[in-house]
């Protein structure tokens, strides 16, 4: 009966060796997916001010200015001035269509009832 409760003790604590070896990996490979996200989000991060940067960088007013000047010709770009802005009162807003009644209710009938 002692040698069973041994060997069997002996066995349970092999299993346990062995999940702990495989949590032990599963573990570590688990961080290092997580270490190369961090790596992937921080490149993605850098390189999206890189090109705010850039975009920044293209779109100077003054290059911008240049751009419309040698390209009147074909696309007759003007410089924008404060008289091309118009007034708030000035803007008209479209008027939405009243819907039509279509099942009428009679009103004064329901009054009359109910005094």
């Amino acid at each position: 009966m002692r040698s069973a409760f041994l060997v069997l003790t002996a066995v349970f604590v092999m299993v346990l060796a062995i999940w702990a070896y495989r949590q032990n990996y599963e573990t570590q490979a688990e961080l290092r997916e997580v270490r190369e996200l961090r790596d992937e989000i921080a490149d993605l991060r850098e390189r999206a001010s890189v090109l705010r940067a850039e975009w920044a960088y293209l779109n100077r007013p003054e290059r911008l200015a240049d751009l419309a000047d040698m390209n009147f010709d074909r696309l007759g770009l003007l410089p924008l001035r404060p008289s091309h802005f118009g007034y708030i009162d000035q803007i008209t807003y479209p008027v939405e269509p009243v819907a039509p009644i279509s099942v009428p209710i009679e009103v004064m009938l329901r009054l009359e009832a109910g005094e």
